[in-house]
């Protein structure tokens, strides 16, 4: 059982950690906070009162933490706070899950970011203020280091220009950029390899939040290839994100980087790749494998997720062990999914390899007479070959078993962390 710490816990970021490796049955979540905010109410386990990131204490405070709770990995879940324990993961006892902390300064700095990129891709033209002509405006300013929309804003004149600056006076003064804005979620695995980039538009922004978000269909090859040419030029090791907006030219251009997954990343989650936990297998120096389901998706948020899909099926074909019964308990997320389906006049079977009496378990946990059929194998069996039809979904927690069904019958496949794209 790995213990691994997320700080702080109630961060958009920390609450698309906790959806994504809250069904791992080898991994408990600790959720830490400086200031008791929504993450309380999320992880089981929480601790409150840590010292701020910035605060002296801070190292000393986390590491009685570490080894108070025998913590295996931290989980950094806010820019500044990936900086700054990046920058003294020397001092403390534990993996820290993330990318070096050369490629983390630089990242948490859009100048810094601009000038270690702009040689080799699109980034937006930077004004002085001896510079600015009245035919350069609107003109659009940010702060070097900030989060969210926090500071940032369109001006249409000199005199916006110097307001807006008296109040945040470190904004970079940026060309303005008329064209759609993406996120592009990636993995680099710790060869520094990029094995996945999946690119989102950015439909809708609230806080600087993306709240509607889907695929992109369209350049995805010229997409990669910005990509792959940042993954050169910074060291990345997990999830990492590029935000890409286009200018009056119709170029895609640079907006952000950033060493970590994105809030809305919750999207290719739920296509397949969970980025959380391909970061944390990759920092144990596991090998790791992506398998992506290409069906249409459209994510919308607002104090919660809900999806459309183009996914149709008549039968639900699911495992018991570790998928419907997981840590001796029942997943309500999963039971509440087969439900909707029975409602549906969806036909449910069990296929298991469970090794006691399987009858006897499910009366255990009063599910006896849920399914329609149940399949109970011999360890050493394939649970492809006892799919019938072909209009059916598979939900398993083993990704061997995911794998074959995908790739023996190619319907969509499902671990338990991302069955909730099915929910209504």
């Amino acid at each position: 059982m790995l213990n691994v710490l997320v700080f702080p816990c109630g961060s958009e970021i920390a609450l698309e950690i906790h959806k994504s490796l809250k069904f791992c049955r080898n991994i408990h979540l600790i959720g830490a906070n400086s200031v008791d905010d929504h993450g309380k109410f999320v992880y089981e386990h929480y601790i409150g009162d840590l010292p701020f990131y910035h605060e002296e204490a801070f190292v000393e405070q986390l590491n009685i933490l570490v080894e108070a709770y025998k913590i295996d990995a931290i989980y950094p879940a806010m820019d500044s706070v990936i900086s700054k324990i990046s920058s003294v993961a020397s001092r403390i006892k534990c993996k820290i899950i993330g990318s070096e902390d050369k490629t983390n300064q630089i990242c948490l700095s859009k100048l810094k970011t601009y000038q270690a990129l702009e040689s080799y891709i699109q980034c937006p033209k930077l004004y002085s203020l001896s510079n600015i002509k009245e035919i350069d405006f609107p003109l659009f300013l940010k702060p070097n280091i900030g989060y969210g929309s926090r500071g940032v804003r369109k001006v249409h004149s000199l005199k916006e220009l110097h307001f807006h600056l008296e109040h945040y006076p470190h904004c970079l003064i940026l060309e303005y950029l008329p064209g759609a804005e993406m996120t592009v979620d990636c993995f680099t695995d710790r060869y520094g390899n990029l094995r996945y980039c999946g690119p989102r538009i950015r439909d809708r922004i609230s806080n600087g939040i993306s709240v509607n978000t889907k695929m992109v269909q369209t350049e995805v090859g010229k997409i990669r290839q910005i990509v792959e040419n940042i993954n050169r030029r910074l060291t990345f090791r997990g999830a990492w994100f590029v935000q890409l907006k286009y200018n009056v030219q119709g170029e895609l251009t640079l907006l952000e980087v950033a060493p970590r997954l994105g809030g809305s990343s919750s999207l290719n989650r739920n296509r397949g790749v969970n980025f959380a936990l391909l970061s944390l297998l990759d920092a144990f120096d596991q090998d790791i494998e992506i398998l992506e389901n290409t069906y249409d998706i459209e994510l919308d948020r607002a104090l919660d997720n809900k999806y459309k899909t183009n996914i149709e099926y008549e039968t639900v074909y699911t495992d018991f062990d570790d998928c419907i019964i997981i840590k001796n308990k029942v997943n309500l997320e999963l039971v509440k999914f087969l439900y909707q389906s029975f409602n549906e006049n969806k036909k449910l079977v069990l296929v298991t390899k469970h090794a006691h009496d399987i009858y006897e378990s499910l009366k255990k946990y009063r599910l006896l007479h849920l399914f329609d059929e149940v399949v109970h194998l011999d360890a050493q069996d394939h649970k492809f070959k006892y799919i019938k039809n072909r209009k059916s979904i598979f939900i398993d927690d083993s990704f061997t078993e995911r794998k074959e069904v995908k790739e023996n019958l190619n319907i969509p496949v499902f671990a338990p962390d991302n069955i909730e794209i099915l929910l209504k």
